[in-house]
């Protein structure tokens, strides 16, 4: 049998094996769950008490400002289980029941999609952290809360410990919009302040795809129940699929050569490819004409259908970046229950891997008989997973994971430790006694990442991505006086920063396109310390995290209180444009595409046990290469692939 048409059975065998499973499982149903002391009728501030956590939350031995937690209808007609689930912590005490409070207020929420805003309170910017081996320590020091009162909320619908009817799940963004805002309204009722206090909503990765569309219907919506001010976006998917992924692909090798072992002869390979793909786009400050839509051309081991780009995004979600980390081939095998709904199209993008994988190992080191002018078909325009194949298969410490089946932490690249540190949340939040405390649902248990949030077992968004109408948006938000902020941790290779810079720069905002000049401004920490870079135009804020990782408050925990009191809550004007001149000056060596990464790449077994880092002389030699690799680079011309399907994607 011809390998064509072998190519074509598998997928047609696929396709059935979906279509079974869909039809044989059915999705989760589950309620919320109505404790001692609910009162009866609509929501008002008698639900206040009820709200309140006032049990003894286990393993918790210091002091919490006052909180309140549990679940509020989103007021979607014929689901009455479609529930959002909220933990709100007060600034200081009375702060969120005040009736007379102008202070402002935020909301934090996690991506994925399906992911639970619990991971951002326990494992990054709540007041509560929850260790590798399961106990529980205080982050008070750097918690959001000390800033503002803060909400963290599990959603869309089924998300966490939020509540979804069989039938009841989103068909799409808009519906997640919708919900949104309904669930707000319920919120407002139980803590009236909080209609006219000034809201700030915050959230990272897949939450750059919600927050534009709450932000769009909060527009649409003829009477809000809220009054937003600012939005403030970490390491989003605001563009497409490739935009975010793979685009920045020379970017984050430039950033981390160690990734391919400081070669230039590999750097000029993925140089090449980029460029073929079209990926080397030229950011001008003003930008000079529209950047155009990105054309994806899948490898020969994707599907040839449209739809081929956001199946692998999904995919690649599940094997790289489950529960925010990277895990190891043989934990993916031991999924929940609910995860096992697609053996099929798992077990097959592990085929596909494990044959890229080989292919690296049968090719010479110096690319001999790869591609030459053409992009490389085995793995098309998909840089990302070609460069995270590369470092596994021939690049120390990272080839220390093959055993185990690849491990690379795409959301931190100078982790490579094999297995990483638990981030799991789910023992504590499943234990009974801070189920009743947070009155919490008892029809589901929490788990960190939902699959099937679009109510569907393939679990694709079929939304169009915000870049579609961000213009438009932005444009309203100029109207309004509501500001964006955009931050991006610099160590992050899974939504890079260079992405997020094509987004600024391909959207109209105060009636001119993108940034007029490149940011190139520093700003530090409390302790004095180069936090980054920040620019600021027409209502307009860009941050990059320099040592931080995709999951930028975890990583960078300071920098990214400094930066939530600053400026996303604050009005420090550090690299805001004035006429002519930019205050807080601008640094040259700053004004470049790349800030260089660490030096150490760290690594060992559930906690750093060693680091490596590379000769000086192997260093030095690599920045005399890139200076001059990168000034030849800026004079090529840009050039689009000749196939290909414009795509957008998910990630975790």
């Amino acid at each position: 049998m011809s390998s064509t048409i072998t190519s074509r059975l598998c997928r047609t065998l696929l396709v059935l094996c979906i279509a079974f499973f869909a039809t044989s499982q059915s999705l989760p149903n589950s309620f919320p769950h109505i404790y001692p002391g609910a009162p009866s009728g609509d929501y008002s501030p008698e639900w206040q008490s009820y709200f309140e956590v006032t049990d003894a939350l286990p393993n918790v031995t210091f002091p919490l400002t006052r909180s309140f937690a549990g679940n509020l209808p989103v007021q979607r007609a014929g689901h009455p289980n479609d529930t959002l689930f909220f933990w709100a912590f007060e600034h200081q005490n009375g702060s969120l029941t005040s009736n007379s409070s102008n202070d402002p207020w935020g909301i934090w929420l996690n991506g994925g999609p399906g992911s639970s805003s619990m991971a951002g309170m326990f494992f990054e910017n709540g007041p509560m952290h929850i260790n590798g081996d399961y106990s529980m320590a205080s982050n008070t020091e750097f918690s959001w809360d000390t800033v503002a009162d803060y909400v963290w909320i599990d959603q869309p619908v089924g998300t966490g410990f939020s509540t979804a009817d069989e039938d009841g799940y989103i068909s799409g963004e808009d519906q997640m919009g919708t919900d949104f805002l309904g669930f707000l309204d319920n919120l407002v009722k139980v803590f009236p302040s909080l209609a006219t206090r000034p809201l700030h909503i915050t959230g990272e990765s897949y939450a750059g795809t919600y927050i534009p569309y709450i932000l769009k219907a909060y527009f649409e919506s003829p009477n809000p129940p809220v009054t937003i001010v600012k939005i403030a976006i970490g390491d989003g998917s605001v563009g497409s699929g490739p935009e975010f992924q793979d685009l920045p692909a020379v970017t984050v090798i430039e950033t981390y050569p160690q990734l391919i072992n400081y070669d230039p002869e590999v750097f000029k390979y993925f140089e090449e490819q980029s460029h073929l793909c079209g990926y080397d786009v030229n950011l001008t400050y003003p930008q000079n004409g529209t950047i155009p839509t990105l054309k994806y051309v899948p490898s020969i081991y994707d599907s040839d259908d449209a739809s081929s780009f956001s199946n692998r995004q999904k995919f690649s979600k599940n094997f790289r970046n489950r529960s925010f980390r990277s895990r190891l081939l043989s934990r993916f095998q031991e999924r929940s229950e609910m995860e096992e709904l697609r053996p099929f199209t798992k077990s097959t993008h592990f085929r596909k891997r494990e044959e890229r994988r080989q292919e690296w190992v049968r090719s010479k080191r110096d690319l001999t008989g790869r591609a030459n002018g053409t992009i490389d078909t085995r793995y098309g325009c998909d840089l990302l997973d070609e460069f995270i194949d590369y470092a596994i298969n021939f690049t120390f410490p990272w080839t220390l994971s093959q055993p185990d089946g690849g491990v690379f932490d795409v959301y931190n690249i100078p982790d490579a430790l094999d297995p990483e540190v638990p981030i799991d949340a789910s023992v504590f939040l499943n234990d009974n006694r801070t189920r009743s405390a947070i009155h919490a649902p008892t029809s589901k248990d929490w788990v960190l990442d939902f699959d099937f949030p679009f109510g569907s077992l393939a679990g694709n968004d079929p939304s169009p991505e915000p870049m579609t109408f961000l213009t438009e948006l932005a444009t309203n938000a100029t109207g309004k006086s509501v500001g964006f902020v955009f931050f991006s941790g610099n160590d992050d290779s899974l939504i890079a920063h260079r992405g997020t810079e094509v987004v600024i720069q391909n959207t109209t905002f105060g009636g001119i396109q993108g940034f007029t000049r490149k940011p190139a401004t520093p700003w530090t920490d409390d302790s004095g310390n180069l936090a980054g870079i920040v620019h600021q135009e027409r209502n307009w804020t860009y941050v990059l995290f320099k040592g931080a990782g995709h999951l930028v408050a975890a990583t960078a925990p300071e920098a990214a209180k400094v930066f939530l009191q600053q400026f996303v809550f604050g009005n420090n004007q550090t690299g805001l444009v004035t006429d002519s001149t930019v205050i807080g000056g601008e640094d040259p060596t700053l004004a470049e595409d790349v800030m260089p990464g660490s030096d150490p790449i760290f690594y060992g077994s559930m906690s750093t046990e060693s680091s490596t880092i590379w000769p000086e002389a192997t260093r030095a030699a690599w920045t005399s290469f890139i200076r001059t690799e990168t000034a030849i680079a800026t004079s090529l011309p840009i050039s689009s692939p000749d196939a290909g399907t414009s795509t957008s994607g998910t990630q975790a």
